[in-house]
């Protein structure tokens, strides 16, 4: 993927230091027709734009679903970051990629500072990731189960079961190999200063009755 065009956002938003979970999001939106992309953010002649991994295309960027992609993107580009996105939206009707399409943006599910995102060989086989500091701690979930990893720890390879708690919450837990783990998910912005990300799924992991709180996201396979 060719470099992107250095950024020159103004930042919109103050800063915030370590993991914090703010604001609700408003009900999701239906995906019917949607196409869920991953690319980086720049700015053109005074628009936002959107090129696709591995892709050459660019898409001015619309925010129709008053995700508050621009904000987000200034806050964390400054003028030097490269800004990973990872959208859902629609390309305009009538409009060629190739002329600068805009680009609909229905969803947001999380926005980063990175220059090697787009190279994550795993993401298309995630269903989920979730993960914090103080200390570190990583959960990676797919169809065979899901892994825990935490500072100090030995890994946890473990089955799960899901249970839907309505209003976009949900629930991954486990009693295998005498654990007993619960993953929380609700659709909260959740900031992790730590790693330059703004994710829109707040999450937190139970091990044995120790809990640590953190940011979550969708992986590819995942289609919410």
């Amino acid at each position: 993927m060719r470099a992107a065009r250095s950024l020159m956002f103004v930042a919109l938003l103050p800063v915030f230091a370590g993991c914090q979970l703010l604001q609700s999001q408003p009900e999701k939106p239906s995906t019917a027709g949607l196409t869920r992309l991953q690319g980086e953010l720049s700015m053109d002649n005074g628009k936002l734009v959107f090129q696709p991994c591995q892709e050459n295309k660019l898409y001015v960027v619309n925010d129709a679903g008053s995700t508050s992609i621009l904000q987000e993107a200034a806050t964390l580009a400054g003028t030097q970051h490269t800004i990973f996105a990872d959208v859902r939206g629609r390309v305009a009707a009538g409009k060629s990629a190739d002329a600068g399409a805009r680009f609909d943006v229905q969803q947001l599910y999380r926005v980063e500072r990175s220059a090697a995102a787009c190279e994550d060989p795993n993401f298309q086989r995630l269903i989920l990731r979730a993960s914090g500091n103080t200390p570190d701690w990583n959960v990676k979930v797919n169809t065979k189960g899901m892994v825990i990893e935490r500072a100090g720890q030995p890994a946890l390879a473990l089955p799960f079961l899901e249970e839907q708690l309505g209003d976009g919450r949900f629930s991954l837990s486990s009693e295998a190999n005498d654990q007993h783990v619960e993953l929380w998910i609700a659709p909260q912005r959740c900031v992790d200063s730590a790693h330059g990300s703004v994710q829109f799924m707040s999450a937190e992991l139970r091990v044995n009755g120790q809990v640590q709180r953190g940011c979550a996201y969708f992986g590819g396979s995942r289609n919410d």
